[in-house]
């Protein structure tokens, strides 16, 4: 499953969130395929992202917020976009406990904006919104495939639920080329969210400590490594070249079951850390306890399987980790 380089070459894409977790590898591979990369930017960081991520720095930068739609519309028409990554969002489940207007404004009113600028521009070819496994809320079946009801109920979920039901509607009422993924948690190089439970457990083992686990160890979800995701998200906006998959939503997943504590003792394993006893404090709330995804869909409608085992890309990660606090 080999990307299309003469597809990207020079091909204008413009990308939210581009120096985010999942956007500097999405960025990164674009430019490794000669694409012009034009991305938003919100914030100004000394751990940007393009410092971090090896070829991810932007052809063109715009400023400014998603729920500015004038950015939205400026940046899309003036660099005649063709393809558009909708990746922005404010990503973190506290962060939206704490703060749901923001998280509501950025995640829900950023995604029509990205969109009616979408449907203004008629250079656009191809629009791949970021939804996520959290749009589904809890359901009494298991796993998760895309005929299931978006019915999120704390803030972060149902940010996602309208993100991806307003993505739908931009398709079916007026044919803007839309499709959207909802993926499971991501992990991998470049995230220094060290609250998440990858980049913090190996930070305290590579420190000699104890991981520390948030909630009681037990919520299952499904973790998938982030170099496997950005190749996805090009692989399927080579796919919309097909007007039928126009309108589709594709979970992303390994279709393994992971509880915190197994992809903990993951990370120990890669990192011959066995020996660190974790420390679980079962002070989580607003935590849906079981979310793992289908990916048939996926498999049989693109023909897509990930490129990484869950144990080989943690090794890989484990490394990126090394030789990052190697360089502080």
């Amino acid at each position: 499953m080999k990307l299309n380089k003469s597809f990207w070459q020079n091909r204008n894409v413009y990308v939210t969130g581009a120096t985010g977790f999942l956007g500097s590898w999405v960025v990164s591979e674009l430019n490794n395929l000669g694409a012009n990369v034009v991305g938003l930017v919100r914030d100004v960081s000394k751990t940007a992202k393009d410092g971090l991520i090896q070829n991810s720095e932007l052809s063109h930068i715009v400023f400014g917020q998603l729920e500015d739609h004038e950015v939205q519309l400026r940046a899309i028409n003036e660099y005649e976009v063709e393809t558009v990554f909708h990746l922005g969002a404010q990503p973190i489940v506290g962060t939206a406990n704490r703060n749901p207007r923001s998280t509501f404004e950025a995640n829900i009113r950023g995604t029509w904006n990205v969109l009616e600028a979408c449907r203004s521009v008629s250079t656009v070819k191809q629009v791949v919104i970021a939804s996520s496994d959290k749009a589904y809320g809890a359901q009494p079946v298991l796993p998760y495939d895309e005929s299931m009801p978006l019915q999120g109920n704390h803030p972060y979920d149902v940010s996602k639920s309208c993100t991806d039901l307003i993505a739908q509607t931009y398709h079916n009422t007026y044919g803007v080329p839309v499709c959207i993924t909802r993926c499971g948690n991501f992990f991998g190089g470049g995230d220094l969210n060290f609250n998440r439970i990858v980049p913090g457990t190996i930070r305290s083992a590579l420190d000699g400590k104890a991981p520390v686990i948030r909630s009681d160890g037990t919520l299952i979800r499904d973790y998938v490594y982030v170099r496997d995701v950005a190749l996805f998200y090009l692989y399927l906006a080579e796919a919309m070249q097909d007007d039928d998959v126009h309108g589709h939503a594709f979970n992303y997943s390994t279709e393994s079951q992971l509880s915190v504590l197994d992809i903990t003792q993951t990370i120990l394993k890669a990192m011959g850390s066995e020996d660190l006893e974790p420390v679980i404090l079962n002070e989580a709330s607003g935590e849906i306890p079981h979310q793992y995804l289908s990916m048939a869909k996926a498999r049989e409608m693109l023909s897509w399987t990930p490129h990484y085992s869950i144990e080989d890309a943690m090794v890989e990660t484990v490394d990126w980790y090394k030789a990052y606090f190697a360089d502080k």
